[in-house]
């Protein structure tokens, strides 16, 4: 298939949901945990749930860049913007994140903070370069998919020389997440959920490729299938879970072979090796602290790193008592089960990051399936 139209073609999924009928075995519940929000909202926004048989459960993962930032790496840009006067640079999803004291990033800016909407590291970059008399910090987030262009925007300063311009590092890495989930039963406050294999996330594995997932596809016997974003690849990849579930495999496959391979890109790979180091744990909303599952900046580009330039430290902070975001993330909830959602926390006011991301599965139920819990009152 070439053009977008034959991925959202209804005759060839109701081909697919026949075969997922005809396959499913009856007496089974399937759980399959599609991690990254990109497929949550595929999944929403063209009823995917809908066509799956009843015994056909899809649970939503931490696959959302802002939403597992965690309330303290917010509130470290706002001291920066706030209190050091530095021009912060970062992406629109980030603007309306709730941090502490009430305050979120666009907050800071109508209070008088240079806080800026960029579309790129780049963007940051020019910034630092038309204004050499001010800090500027790029508050740099996302999984491996938004880290290579961090990574050369790093690596372009050092060559330009540009000693105004650092990076607060937030990137989050995909495979220590999923092996987290899949590690951690008890899951601390939040609980967990039983999963029988996970829909694999397209736009980070088309840098890092399918091979990262299958060290613990084979150690936890948890199937892999990476699929793209259309609902045509999004049912393909549960058909394709389906069928290996059935056969006793726990296999890492590949439905999205249009965009994946094996090895990834190569050159953005070593792009971020020579930029970034693991660190050794990192808070994740949701997750608490998982280990070696983010970057921070090497030694030799110190001078870039804005946790140490400014002295930061990082501070946990506990989300909104009632906020059931933590939850939702491990999959152990639904937005709906949250008291807050579609009353207190909307999109015009998010409570929890879930809402804020255009990736948030609170987001895409809110935007797509809100009215479909309510019961309908007959006379």
């Amino acid at each position: 298939m070439k053009y977008i139209d034959e991925f959202r073609d209804h005759a060839l999924a109701s081909k697919i949901a026949a075969n997922m009928e005809g396959e499913v075995e009856p007496s089974r519940h399937y759980s399959f945990m599609e991690f990254c929000g990109g497929h949550t909202h595929a999944i929403a926004r063209y009823g995917v749930a809908d066509l799956l048989p009843p015994n056909v459960r899809m649970i939503h993962g931490p696959g959302c860049p802002v939403c597992v930032l965690p309330v303290g790496r917010i509130d470290m840009g706002l001291r920066l913007a706030l209190d050091a006067g530095v021009m912060l640079c970062t992406y629109g999803d980030v603007m309306r994140v709730p941090a502490s004291d009430n305050l979120s990033l666009i907050r800071a800016k109508a209070m008088g903070a240079d806080v800026r909407v960029v579309y790129s590291p780049l963007d940051a970059l020019k910034l630092a370069a038309d204004h050499p008399e001010r800090e500027v910090v790029f508050l740099a987030i996302g999984f491996e998919t938004t880290t290579p262009p961090t990574a050369l925007a790093i690596q372009q300063a050092a060559r330009e020389g540009l000693t105004n311009f650092s990076v607060l590092c937030c990137h989050v890495l995909t495979p220590a997440a999923i092996a987290h989930v899949l590690e951690s039963p008890e899951a601390g406050e939040y609980g967990s959920v039983d999963l029988d294999g996970f829909v694999g996330p397209a736009h980070v594995s088309i840098v890092i490729g399918s091979e990262p997932y299958e060290g613990f596809a084979r150690k936890h016997r948890k199937p892999v299938v990476i699929a793209g974003f259309e609902p045509l690849d999004v049912m393909q990849a549960v058909l394709m879970l389906i069928r290996q579930v059935n056969s006793g495999r726990a296999e890492v496959e590949n439905q999205f072979t249009r965009a994946v391979n094996r090895k990834g890109n190569v050159f953005a790979q070593t792009v971020m090796e020579d930029v970034f180091d693991v660190r050794t744990s990192f808070e994740w909303r949701g997750l608490g602290e998982v280990p070696m599952s983010a970057l921070k900046i090497r030694p030799e580009y110190r001078m870039f790193d804005a946790e140490q330039r400014f002295e930061l430290n990082y501070r946990p902070v506990p989300d909104h008592k009632q906020c059931e975001c933590g939850a939702i993330l491990r999959g152990v909830r639904k937005p709906t089960d949250c008291k807050l959602f579609g009353t207190v926390c909307t999109p015009d006011n998010p409570m929890g990051s879930c809402m804020v991301s255009s990736e948030g599965s609170c987001a895409a139920h809110y935007a797509y399936g809100r009215f479909r819990d309510i019961p309908v009152v007959t006379a």
